[in-house]
């Protein structure tokens, strides 16, 4: 019996590492709310760092994001994955109807993201959609929910 559980449990393992990424690096577009560039990168099988730099209000926003894949659909190449991070941002109080004033402002935060991304089979190509919550903790602080975006990136 202990052979039998013992081998089920190597077959599990087994199977989640032919599931892994089908990619080591992607570089693409995000549109949504603030569009901008991405950047992922897998650190191990199931372990990415995301790099995003975004556009909106006149400014411009520096995310690094900590990700976690999990592959439980039966699909090849689809994944759902979630993390965290940090992300640093500037704008000019000009051009953004929130600011209180006219000044420029730097604002540092946390992010989380929860998402889903497809890894297309013929092509080198992936589509990722999230949701990227933030809290800025200094500058203009407060909570902004709507971080949701469509990445596409070149895998390789």
């Amino acid at each position: 019996m202990k052979k039998l559980i013992l081998s089920f449990t190597f077959l599990f393992f087994l199977s989640g590492v032919t599931l892994a990424q089908d990619y080591t690096t992607g570089i693409g577009l995000r549109g949504g709310f603030s569009n901008g560039l991405t950047v992922k990168h897998f650190v191990s099988a199931n372990n990415a760092l995301e790099g995003i730099l975004s556009t909106r209000w006149g400014g411009f926003n520096l995310t690094g994001l900590y990700e976690i894949h999990n592959y439980p659909f039966a699909v090849q190449g689809l994944s759902w994955y979630y993390g965290f991070g940090a992300h640093i941002g500037f704008w000019d109080g000009n051009d953004v109807g929130w600011a209180d004033d006219d000044g420029a402002y730097t604002v540092i935060g946390a992010d989380g993201v929860i998402g889903l991304e497809y890894n297309f089979v013929e092509v080198p190509i992936n589509l990722s959609l999230d949701w990227k919550p933030s809290l800025n903790l200094i500058g203009h602080s407060g909570f902004w929910g709507d971080g949701g975006a469509l990445s596409i990136r070149y895998i390789f």
